[in-house]
């Protein structure tokens, strides 16, 4: 299970998944409420969704919250990520916000973070997952989502948005993170 109704991230997920997992979002298990996210860091948001999901269906449950991180920006948009331009989330609106934001600095360093909490067989394990890279002036490419268009991982000149999936999955934040997970996963066996 995984605590998400984000399509694009549950997809991008289920390509992380070697053969032999598979994946159910919130939608497979009949869960419609919104979980908060109240808190200030990855691991506490992250541990809040899959626990919460836990409780309702009983079943193993692992949540990510990530987000990209500006150190221009005093590591902002960080965990406001999917909310950076306000409610509604929109994927476009934050993007250009960061863009604006960015405008006028020479430090355009910025680094994807992505935290896991699994909840497997009643206890819980985190994972963490970092990429850096720098931001770019304009959106390049259309592929992934949230801020891939302007992130260029480090040694490519390609943002997320136009390199493709299996390459930004070999050096992607959530990647690592999720990597990190199924090691778990398998020692659990």
């Amino acid at each position: 299970m995984i605590a998400s109704n984000n399509a694009k991230k549950i997809k991008e997920l289920r390509e992380l998944l070697p053969e032999g997992f598979t994946v159910k979002g919130l939608k497979d298990i009949g869960f419609t409420d919104d979980i908060p996210e109240p808190h200030d860091t990855f691991a506490a948001n992250a541990a809040e969704k899959a626990r919460t999901v836990h409780q309702f269906s009983g079943l193993n449950c692992f949540a990510d919250d990530s987000g990209i991180c500006v150190p221009a920006l005093n590591d902002a948009p960080g965990v406001y990520s999917a909310r950076y331009a306000g409610e509604p989330c929109d994927d476009d609106r934050n993007l250009q916000k960061l863009l604006a934001d960015m405008e006028g600095k020479t430090d355009r360093r910025a680094y994807y973070k992505a935290v896991i909490c699994l909840v497997w067989q009643g206890k819980e394990y985190y994972f963490e997952g970092e990429c850096h890279g720098t931001l770019a002036t304009a959106p390049m490419g259309t592929g992934g989502f949230g801020y891939d268009p302007i992130f260029i991982p480090e040694g490519y000149t390609e943002s997320f948005g136009t390199l493709p999936a299996e390459v930004k999955h070999g050096m992607s934040h959530r990647g690592k993170a999720v990597r990190a997970m199924i090691e778990e996963l398998k020692r659990q066996k």
